[in-house]
């Protein structure tokens, strides 16, 4: 665990009877995950029937031995994953004070039909409501919206932010084969801008990973392209162009077009077919993205503070997965004071929009 500003969750005096988080004496950042999930099984019980009908690229192209290594993970961390019950125990060993706990990546699915996609995503959210309400202090929490249906996603993402307080919403790669770029999903990013939520995008396998069933392939290579492919779509159809108030905050580091974006800044002044929408490099607009630090290597992580600053780069672990960051705060010991007070925290509470002083209240 890095020394100085950022005191283990677990210290002595930081926690106040019952476990409530009382404000660090040194005034010190709180350390904040925005990168952890929670499975909601009451919206489970209704998506999962209609899933089989779809194409779960991470099912698709996956091999018998993945498919093992996966079943014994999900028997492990079922608990942690189901419940929120074991997440204070594990978040206080890893130093971490508050989770902004999102859906599981299987549960943004949107290949089932409207009506089910409406009910399973009002069924998470509330999940997601309820398990931030029993722990006000430690948590805050990120929702779906069925993307499938424009005009209702818009809708839940109101009822998210305007009712049930959640901090952002969790979106996927793609939409079915639909890239978020696309025309008919302008909508639900205009009012996301508008209504000032986060966007975590969080990828599933690659859509189209007939040579990535080996060796977990569709994960370990399959995110970050994914990623790297609906990144340069909002970017070249000129998304981020058109609406620069976006917050959107990319799993994994953001994939490979975080560290390689060179040749598109090229293909840019080179090729009329690649300036259609945009007036500006393409590096231009990724820097108006905020990445999760989810890279496990100090090199990348370098990289990406010199290249997009702290302040747009978040603590992600990945919990409870086996991709997740095993020790989140020792792997930033590092950096500088400055760069670890944004990336441990202050870069995430200011994307999310918490008030920390009202969270850390005895007794909340």
């Amino acid at each position: 665990m890095s020394a100085g500003i950022f005191k283990c969750a677990s210290a002595a005096g930081s926690r106040g009877a019952g476990g409530s988080l009382r404000v660090k004496q040194d005034g010190a950042t709180r350390v904040i995950d925005i990168h952890c999930h929670l499975n909601v099984p009451a919206a489970d019980a209704v998506l999962r029937p209609h899933a089989a009908a779809g194409s779960d690229a991470m099912r698709q192209f996956s091999s018998p031995q993945t498919d093992a290594v996966n079943r014994e993970q999900f028997a492990q961390i079922g608990k942690k994953l189901n419940s929120i019950d074991e997440h204070l125990i594990d978040m206080d060993a890893a130093g971490i004070d508050i989770q902004a706990i999102s859906p599981m990546p299987g549960q943004l699915l949107y290949v089932v039909p409207t009506d089910v996609a409406r009910e399973g995503a009002r069924l998470t959210n509330d999940g997601i409501a309820a398990a931030v309400a029993k722990y006000p202090d430690r948590l805050c929490g990120m929702g779906l919206i069925p993307l499938q249906a424009p005009e209702l996603a818009v809708l839940e993402m109101r009822r998210c932010v305007k009712e049930l307080g959640l901090r952002g919403i969790e979106i996927p790669s793609h939409v079915n084969g639909r890239e978020l770029s696309s025309l008919e999903l302008r909508p639900v990013l205009r009012a996301a801008e508008e209504l000032g939520v986060l966007l975590f995008l969080h990828p599933l396998g690659f859509t189209h990973g007939e040579r990535l069933k080996d060796h977990y392939f569709n994960n370990v290579l399959g995110n970050p392209i994914e990623s790297t492919i609906a990144l340069a779509h909002l970017v070249f159809d000129g998304v981020l162009d058109s609406l620069p108030g976006l917050k959107i905050c990319v799993a994994h580091g953001g994939g490979y077009v975080s560290h390689y974006w060179g040749r598109m800044d090229h293909a840019w002044g080179a090729r009329a077919d690649c300036r259609e929408h945009i007036s500006k490099p393409p590096s231009h607009y990724l820097r108006q993205l905020y990445f999760d630090t989810l890279v496990f290597d100090q090199a990348e992580l370098r990289f990406l503070v010199d290249v997009y600053g702290a302040d747009h780069l978040c603590l992600g672990t990945d919990y409870p997965f086996d991709m997740s960051e095993p020790d989140p705060v020792g792997f930033h010991a590092s950096l500088s004071l400055a760069e670890r007070e944004q990336i441990l925290g202050g870069t995430a509470a200011r994307l999310l929009g918490l008030n920390l002083a009202a969270m850390a209240e005895p007794g909340r």
